[in-house]
């Protein structure tokens, strides 16, 4: 089985992260997706990450435009310490052994990864997936790939056309209380809305 395996914060999941995993679903025949909200991450500040629990919430409601094919895993969130995608990998080998797993990432991260902790043990573990997030990021994908290759890694670098929606967009439209339907899945956006997640002042828990 092909499974893809797309983390992040997911500060919150919008419709462009859907529409890249709908993307690498078809193009590289996978049989199915998990996604994985970080839990604590190394590489980013995190000053207005919302609580795991409604990220966690947000995927779940996301993964209804993929029915059948995508489940929510809770795995970071509910391991203590840093997150490092090198343990999440191996223990997604553990739980299914024998499945082939392709990393998604997105573009600054695909040019970094070599840079990550135990890079060498995330070549061995998964498919490294990427695409591109700016007019000139195929081609420097492309050429990472290519240094990636070189150092064991497996690579796969699709041109998906980018739609241009950031979690940050949708944190400070949110902040003000204005529309975020467009951005987000309705019952993400009505989740948002709910709870009051990203306005300093509602209600957080799920």
């Amino acid at each position: 089985m092909k499974t893809a395996v797309y983390g992040g914060t997911f500060n919150p999941i919008h419709r462009g992260h859907i529409h890249i995993l709908g993307e690498f679903m078809e193009r590289l025949a996978l049989d199915r997706a998990l996604l994985i909200p970080d839990g604590a991450p190394p590489h980013k500040q995190a000053l207005d990450l919302a609580p795991g629990e409604h990220r966690l919430g947000m995927c779940r409601l996301a993964a209804e435009a993929l029915p059948g094919r995508v489940e929510v895993s809770p795995i970071e969130l509910e391991r203590p310490g840093r997150s490092y995608t090198s343990d999440t990998l191996a223990q997604l080998n553990g739980l299914f052994p024998g499945e082939e797993l392709y990393l998604l990432m997105g573009e600054d991260m695909f040019l970094t990864v070599d840079r990550w902790h135990a890079a060498e043990e995330i070549f061995r573990r998964a498919v490294l997936c990427a695409s591109p997030r700016s007019p000139a990021g195929l081609e420097r994908l492309e050429a990472k790939a290519r240094e990636l290759a070189a150092l064991g890694a497996r690579c796969r670098v699709e041109d998906i056309p980018f739609w241009d929606i950031s979690s940050t967009q949708v944190r400070k439209l949110a902040a003000r209380g204005e529309d975020i339907q467009g951005l987000v899945p309705g019952r993400v956006a009505d989740y948002i809305k709910k709870y009051g997640i990203y306005r300093g002042g509602g209600e957080h828990e799920a």
